[in-house]
């Protein structure tokens, strides 16, 4: 799933063509989430790939723990690994979706930690 691919476009005041926000999910504590300590070199699309089988899915762990600017992390950092995936994008592309179709008002800002789903910040 690419990032900006349940994200359309528009056009501003410039004439310039612009995607919308990208809005995230809630995403939280559940008893089948894992804890990891990272290591030397973890990225957080790395760990996206050995986790769920595609980089595309980064922004789940970031979003989980808090994380924004960057991919790379520090070593020994306690992560968590969220593990309904297959719910997280689904209400990744509904809230997409319907704010696409609603003209996009954020319901919340663009919290980390789990927090409401509202619009990226740096992501």
């Amino acid at each position: 799933m690419r990032r900006y691919k349940q994200t359309s476009t528009k056009v501003d005041k410039s004439g310039k063509t612009v995607y919308r926000t990208t809005y995230y999910p809630t995403i939280p504590v559940e008893d089948a989430d894992q804890f990891i300590f990272t290591k030397d070199g973890d990225r957080l699309d790395s760990l996206a790939f050995r986790y769920y089988g595609s980089t595309d899915l980064w922004w789940v762990i970031s979003k989980a723990n808090g994380l924004k600017g960057s991919i790379g992390i520090t070593p020994g950092e306690l992560l968590r690994i969220p593990s309904n995936i297959t719910k997280i994008t689904a209400d990744f592309k509904r809230i997409n979706k319907t704010n696409q179709s609603s003209g996009g008002t954020s319901s919340g800002g663009g919290s980390g930690g789990g927090g409401s789903a509202g619009g990226s910040g740096g992501y």
